[in-house]
């Protein structure tokens, strides 16, 4: 890889559909070599406190994440260099011994919550995207995933949405859709929106070459 990857933001609310979007990408550059990185991966590591402290984690405010190591593995992407991703594990509510080796792409995408609060992030990315879905459509899709795939109770999801959640999608991830180039509506469903974002993508690469 010669030239610098497309890096693109995909950000939103918690369960806004964020994935679909990014699913909806990497279809379109099936042909492309890419890459995604999830912030969700870059939670910071809890392993030196008692579990009980770690059970209290705000998981969506800014200071939750390791931006530092997130910015750093990009940096090394960028200049074409190999990482290794960490994994968190929401079970014991810190990082796991696991690694993820991840090798440079043409394309970057970097999809979290809170991915355009710092600008540090914002100022490495070619495209930002914010994806805004309704607040009750959020809280379903999280009900069922955190249920489904990481072991929560109905009650334990539904009082961090009202004690942690809501309050921090409020304070600190809505106002980031400023930052946004794009603002989709519904994530993967809208189509439009994601040939609009496919097409500026292609042009960013064909200029590259």
């Amino acid at each position: 890889m010669k030239n610098k990857p497309v890096v693109i933001g995909v950000a939103g609310g918690s369960g806004s559909g964020k994935t679909s979007v990014t699913r909806s990408i990497c279809k379109r550059f099936a042909d492309k070599s890419i890459l995604v990185i999830e912030q969700d991966y870059y939670y910071k590591d809890q392993s030196h406190l008692p579990l009980e402290e770690r059970l209290n984690t705000n998981y969506d405010h800014p200071l939750a994440f390791d931006n530092d190591l997130l910015i750093d593995h990009l940096h090394q992407l960028m200049d074409n260099k190999a990482i290794e991703k960490p994994v968190y594990d929401y079970k014991i509510h810190t990082r796991s011994a696991d690694i993820i080796h991840v090798e440079p792409k043409e394309v970057i995408i970097v999809e979290g919550i809170l991915i355009l609060e710092d600008p540090r992030l914002v100022d490495l990315m070619d495209i930002k995207v914010f994806v805004d879905t309704d607040a009750d459509l959020r809280i379903i899709r999280r009900l069922l995933r955190d249920i489904k795939e990481r072991g929560r109770t109905l009650d334990s999801v539904i009082d961090q949405y009202i004690n942690n959640v809501r309050p921090s999608h409020l304070q600190f991830i809505e106002p980031t859709k400023r930052y946004a180039d794009i603002i989709i509506p519904e994530g993967g469903q809208n189509h439009v929106a994601i040939d609009i974002m496919a097409t500026k993508i292609e042009t960013i690469l064909s200029n590259d070459t």
